[in-house]
């Protein structure tokens, strides 16, 4: 342990980071572009769109050439599915309930940071992973869409912490990018919508195959 890093502050992604959300992503996505009248996607189409946040991904599932504003009747669409949506095919990766009580355990603040909008992340949360975070955002007005640091940043002041403090969890390349940007360490993961070759050429300071190896990296008590 001397010879690791060690935090006491640790921010996470939310899909494919802690949650495997993509069969209800996949779901959805299909149901709003249905009602647009919109030929549905396959399951590996989903995953390429996934990441940037709910526009960007309905902007590129519906046809091309869509008209503006039919694409945002698609992202209206999508998010009154969601909400009405019982999420009953996402679940937490291994590990991760029983890592994240652990971490609480031993004192360090916990908070997630995804380009989900805002309403989906507090729903799926409270559903699949109640009363482990301090402080929950998704995209909204106030927290812009990841690279952009601001976000992590306000996150990181609510949990009363600093970026020198804390590790930002993702599976993405701009998961790393907006953790450096913010000057915390950036940690990827093996199991999500990115391969681990990929986010090791993103700059990954730590890479987990585990979420229980994660452990590691925190104060221990």
């Amino acid at each position: 342990m001397s010879d690791k890093k060690s935090f006491d502050t640790f921010i996470f992604d939310l899909d494919g980071t802690i949650l495997d959300t993509l069969p209800d992503l996949v779901v959805v996505t299909n149901e709003a572009l249905r009602e647009q009248g919109f030929p549905e996607r396959t399951h590996d189409e989903v995953l390429s769109f996934v990441g940037n946040g709910l526009v960007a991904l309905m902007y590129q599932a519906v046809p091309e050439n869509t008209p503006k504003d039919i694409a945002d009747q698609a992202v209206a669409c999508w998010k009154r599915f969601n909400l009405e949506y019982d999420n009953h095919l996402t679940a937490p990766y291994p590990h991760v309930p029983e890592t994240l009580a652990e971490l609480r355990r031993r004192g360090c603040k916990l908070g997630v940071l995804s380009n989900k909008f805002d309403g989906g992340v507090h729903k799926i949360i409270a559903q699949c992973l109640p009363g482990l975070f301090d402080v929950e955002h998704g995209e909204c007005e106030e927290i812009p869409r990841k690279p952009n640091p601001a976000g992590l940043l306000r996150t990181i002041e609510e949990l009363g912490s600093t970026p020198e403090r804390t590790a930002y969890l993702g599976d993405s390349p701009n998961d790393i990018l907006v953790a450096h940007r913010a000057g915390a360490c950036g940690i990827g993961v093996s199991w999500g919508y990115h391969t681990a070759q990929e986010m090791r050429d993103a700059g990954s300071d730590i890479m987990l195959e585990s979420f229980s190896d994660l452990l590691e990296y925190a104060p221990e008590v």
